[in-house]
C-alpha cells in the first residue's frame, strides 16, 4: 500500500507491510509513527533501517517493526508517518496487519496507552499523561531535591528533565521518567560511591523505595495519581583530572564553575535548580544540536567511558538489563529436572555438595536438593531464581542461591572464593552456559570451577553443537560451540578432559532434517595439595 502524500517532500515511496516501514530519502530524517492519531514511536530512517538497491529517487530503506511492538501488530489502524523536523505527513492510510479486522491498541493490561521510548521499551510517556497524573512526580522532584540538599549535596535537573525545562519549560512528551544529578565534592570514585550509598540510606529512612542501578546511580519509585509507578533517577557525578564524570553517562572536559553555583529554570510552572551553564551541560549530554527535538535520540558513548564506568561503578551489572528482560518473561521452576541433572545424579554421591553454575530458574537446584544433595545455585539475575529460593526456604532444603556475574572478574572470583573456602570435593554443573555466554564469560566460568574444585571433584558441562530442529535448537541466544574449542579453553586453565560425548536430542529431527546435538564433557583439576 503506497500513499501519494509521500511525493510531497523529500521522503518518498513510503509503504507499510508486515515486515515494517519502507521509504526513500537521500538525507537522514527522523520519522514519527502514529496509530489512530497517537504517536507510538520514532526512528531515524538510515540509522535504524536496512538499505536495499537504489534506483530513481535513491535507495529504499526498510525499518522493521520493533520487537517490543510485535504482539500488538494484529488488526487495523490509521497509520500516519510524519517528518519530525517539519511535521510534514508523508503517509496517512488505513493499514491492516496480521489478518485481523479489530483495531490495533497499544495499551497495557489496564488499558492505559503505551509508547516506545528511545530504547524501544514500552512505557507510558508524558504525552499521554494529564497534569493531575504527573503532579505527584513534580512533588517528588521537589522532595527528593530537598532530601539530597539535606544530605549535603547540590542537586539539579539533569538529562531529559533538564532538556525539557530549558527548551520550553515542560516535560518532554516522548520521555517517560525524570532525572536528577549532582556533582560530588569528592574527586575519587570510591569516595563518591560511599557518599551515594549514604544518600540512599537517608532517602530510604525518609520512606522512599529505592532501586540501585549502579554504585553511583539509583532510582526513586514515584506513584502517580492513577497508580502508575514512575522512576525518578538520581545520577551521581564528580570532577577528576579536569573532566566531569556523570553516570548515565558523561565524561567530558569541564569546569566545576559550569555546574555550580546552581541556577534555576521553570518546569511545568515550578522553579527547580539547574547547572550554572545549561548550554555547556546540555551540549556535553546531547551534543551541539540539543535545541532540536529528537525523540529517537541514541547516546553515542565512547567505549573508553563505558569501560571506566563499568570498572568503577557498574561491574556486576554488565548485561543485566538483557537478562532481566529474559527472566521477566519466564515462569518459575518446574518439577521436571534437566537430563544433565539426572545424568550427574546417577554418577555422583548425593552427599557430595554440588554447584549449579548458571542455574537459571533453579529447577535443577530444587530437584537435587530434594534428593539430599547440598546445592548452591549461581546465576547473574536474582529475578530468575527468586521463586526457587523462596520454595527452598519453605521446604527447608539444603539449597542456597548466590548472584555471580561471569562477565565481571571481581564478581566471579569473589563468589567462587566464597564457595571454594568450604573444604572437601564437590561437583560443578554448567548446563547450556557455554552456548549462552561469550569467550570472556566462559574463561571466568572455568576459573571459578577450578577454584571451587581445588579439593577435588568434577565439572560437568553440556552445550549445543548442532542446531537441527526443535525448541532448544531454535533458541535465539543459544550459539553452537565446537567441542574441541571448549576443551582447549578448559585445558588452558589446567583442566583434564576425562570424558566427552555427543548426544542426539530426541524428537528434534523433523521431515528428515538433521537432529539437534549436544556435547557432554567432564573435566577435573589436580587437587591443590597434590
Amino acid at each position: 500500500m503506497r500513499s501519494p502524500l509521500s511525493r510531497l517532500g523529500q521522503v518518498s515511496s513510503v509503504s507499510v507491510d508486515e515486515e515494517g516501514i519502507r521509504a526513500r530519502c537521500r538525507r537522514e530524517v527522523i520519522l514519527d509513527v502514529a496509530f489512530d492519531g497517537r504517536r507510538i514511536y520514532s526512528f531515524w530512517l538510515h540509522r535504524d533501517g536496512t538499505r536495499s538497491d537504489g534506483g530513481v529517487g535513491g535507495a529504499t530503506w526498510l525499518v522493521p517493526w520493533p520487537g517490543s511492538l510485535h504482539r500488538f501488530l494484529t488488526g487495523t489502524t490509521r497509520l500516519t508517518l510524519t517528518v519530525h523536523e517539519t511535521q510534514q505527513v508523508v503517509f496517512d492510510e488505513e493499514v491492516a496487519l496480521g489478518g485481523s479486522t479489530s483495531r490495533i491498541a497499544v495499551v497495557n493490561a489496564a488499558g492505559q496507552p503505551l509508547s516506545l521510548d528511545k530504547s524501544l521499551r514500552l512505557v507510558q510517556t508524558f504525552d499521554s499523561r494529564s497534569e493531575e497524573n504527573v503532579r505527584p512526580l513534580l512533588d517528588a522532584i521537589d522532595r527528593v531535591l530537598r532530601g539530597l540538599q539535606d544530605a549535603g549535596l547540590e542537586p539539579f535537573l539533569a538529562y531529559g528533565t533538564l532538556l525539557g525545562a530549558v527548551r520550553n519549560g515542560h516535560l518532554i512528551g516522548h520521555d517517560s521518567d525524570a532525572d536528577l544529578g549532582y556533582v560530588s565534592k569528592h574527586e575519587h570514585p570510591a569516595d563518591a560511591i560511599r557518599e551515594s550509598f549514604r544518600v540512599q540510606r537517608a532517602l530510604t529512612n525518609a520512606g522512599y523505595t529505592i532501586t540501585r542501578y549502579s554504585a553511583l546511580a539509583f532510582k526513586v519509585d514515584v506513584v502517580e495519581s492513577d497508580g502508575v509507578v514512575r522512576g525518578l533517577d538520581v545520577f551521581g557525578g564528580f570532577m577528576r583530572d579536569g573532566h566531569l564524570h556523570l553516570m548515565g553517562e558523561i565524561r567530558t572536559p569541564f569546569k566545576r564553575s559550569w555546574v555550580t553555583p546552581l541556577g534555576t529554570a521553570t518546569l511545568e510552572g515550578r522553579s527547580f535548580p539547574v547547572p550554572a551553564d545549561t548550554d555547556r551541560f546540555l551540549t556535553a549530554t546531547y551534543g551541539r544540536s540539543w535545541r532540536v527535538p529528537d525523540p529517537a535520540f541514541h547516546f553515542a558513548t565512547p567505549r573508553s567511558t563505558h569501560r571506566r564506568f563499568d570498572g568503577w561503578f557498574r561491574g556486576i551489572r554488565v548485561r543485566r538489563p538483557l537478562w532481566d528482560r529474559v527472566y521477566s518473561k519466564r515462569p518459575g521452576p518446574s518439577d521436571t529436572p534437566s537430563d544433565l541433572a539426572r545424568w550427574v545424579a546417577e554418577r555422583e554421591d548425593p552427599a557430595t555438595p554440588l554447584v549449579d553454575l548458571g542455574c537459571g530458574t533453579g529447577t535443577d537446584v530444587l530437584w537435587l536438593a530434594r534428593r539430599g544433595t547440598p546445592v548452591t545455585g549461581l546465576d547473574f539475575v536474582r529475578r530468575g531464581f527468586e521463586r526457587a529460593e523462596e520454595q527452598a526456604a519453605t521446604e527447608g532444603l539444603d539449597a542456597r542461591f548466590l548472584e555471580c556475574n561471569l562477565l565481571e572478574l571481581r564478581s566471579t572470583l569473589a563468589t567462587a572464593a566464597l564457595v571454594g573456602v568450604e573444604p572437601g570435593p564437590r561437583v560443578v554443573m554448567a548446563r547450556h552456559l557455554v552456548d549462552h555466554v561469550n569467550a570472556r564469560a566462559r574463561k571466568h566460568a572455568w576459573a571459578a570451577a577450578r577454584m571451587m574444585l581445588h579439593d577435588g571433584g568434577r565439572l560437568y558441562v553440556e552445550f549445543l553443537v548442532q542446531r537441527g530442529d526443535g525448541r532448544l535448537a531454535r533458541q535465539q541466544r543459544a550459539r553452537v560451540r565446537k567441542p574441541g574449542a571448549v576443551a582447549r579453553e578448559l585445558k588452558a586453565l589446567g583442566a583434564t578432559i576425562v570424558e566427552r560425548e555427543a548426544v542426539r536430542l530426541p524428537g528434534t529431527s523433523r521431515d528428515g532434517g538433521a537432529p539437534a546435538k549436544i556435547c557432554r564433557m567432564v573435566a577435573t583439576w589436580e587437587r591443590a595439595s597434590e
